[in-house]
C-alpha cells in the first residue's frame, strides 16, 4: 500500500501533461520526457512514477495504434517482427543494467542527439516519401529484426526517446517515410508497453488512483494526435520529430548536470 496522498491541485497539475505526453508521443514517440517530470513534480517515487507512466502511456499507445492500423498505416510484418524481438532485447538490455551503469550512456547521447538532429535538417528528403517498397522483403525483415533486438535492449538498458530513435531508423535505414514508421513504432511501443506494465503491477509499482485518470487524458492525448497524424502527415512528424530530440537532449544535460554518480 502506497502511503501517498495527492490534492486536486496535484491531479491538475499533472494530468493536462500526461495529455501532451500523449498527443507528442502518438506523433514522433517522445512523451515519456514529459510525463514522467510531471509524476515527479507531484511526489510521486521515480519507480512508482515508472509504472504508472508505463500504464497510462500503455493505454494510449494501443488507441494510437489502432487509428494507425485502421488508417492501413502500419506494415504489419515488419512491425510484428520488430516487436517481438524487440521483447526479447528489452529483457537482454535490464538484465545488463543491473551489471553495468546506463549512466555512461549520457555521455554518448550527449554527442548523438545534436548529430541525428543535423543529419534530420539536412537530409530534407527523408521520411517525406516512402520507397520501402523498392527494398527486398527479406532486406526489410532482416533490418527490422536487428532493430528491434538493438532498439529494445537500449530500452531496457537505459529508455529515454527508445520510440524517436526507432522512427529515425525506420525513415532512414528501411526508407518509410514518417507516417508508416510512425505506425510502424507503435506496435513496437504496446509491445513492451505491455510487458514493462505487467513486470510493473506484478510488483505493485502502479499508483492506479493517478493511473487511471492518466489513462484516460494519455488515451485522448494520442487520440488526438494519431488524427493529425492521418490528417496532416509527414511534414507534422518531422517537426514533433526534431522537438522529440531537443527534449531528449534536454533530459540528458539534465542527468550530466544533476547525477550523483
Amino acid at each position: 500500500m502506497h502511503n501517498i496522498i495527492l490534492t486536486p491541485l496535484d491531479y491538475l497539475i499533472v494530468l493536462p501533461f500526461i495529455f501532451l505526453a500523449g498527443l507528442i508521443d502518438s506523433i514522433a514517440g517522445g512523451g515519456g520526457l514529459i510525463s514522467l517530470p510531471a509524476y515527479w513534480s507531484v511526489g510521486i517515487p521515480p519507480h512508482l512514477a515508472l509504472g504508472t507512466n508505463k500504464f497510462s502511456s500503455c493505454c494510449g499507445t494501443l488507441f494510437s495504434t489502432a487509428n494507425y492500423f485502421k488508417a492501413r498505416m502500419i506494415d504489419i510484418s515488419v512491425a510484428v517482427i520488430s516487436a517481438g524481438f524487440a521483447l526479447i532485447g528489452s529483457w537482454l538490455g535490464a538484465s545488463s543494467a543491473l551489471k553495468v551503469s546506463p549512466a555512461v550512456l549520457n555521455y554518448l547521447l550527449i554527442f548523438l542527439i545534436p548529430a541525428v538532429a543535423v543529419f534530420s535538417l539536412l537530409k530534407r528528403n527523408m521520411g517525406m516519401q516512402s520507397t520501402a517498397q523498392l527494398l527486398a522483403k527479406s532486406y526489410r525483415l532482416i533490418i527490422s529484426a536487428i532493430t528491434g533486438l538493438g532498439i529494445g535492449f537500449y530500452d531496457g538498458f537505459f529508455g529515454p526517446g527508445t520510440g524517436t530513435f526507432l522512427l529515425l531508423i525506420y525513415t532512414s535505414l528501411l526508407h518509410y517515410d514518417f507516417v508508416t514508421g510512425n505506425g510502424n513504432t507503435k506496435v513496437v511501443n504496446l509491445a513492451s508497453n505491455l510487458a514493462a506494465v505487467i513486470t510493473f503491477a506484478f510488483a505493485a509499482n502502479i499508483y492506479y488512483p493517478l493511473a487511471i485518470p492518466g489513462a484516460i487524458c494519455g488515451i485522448v492525448g494520442n487520440v488526438v494526435g494519431s488524427k493529425l497524424v492521418i490528417a496532416r502527415g509527414n511534414k507534422l512528424i518531422k517537426k514533433v520529430f526534431i522537438l522529440s530530440l531537443v527534449l531528449l537532449f534536454t533530459r540528458i544535460l539534465y542527468n550530466l548536470a544533476f547525477s550523483k554518480t
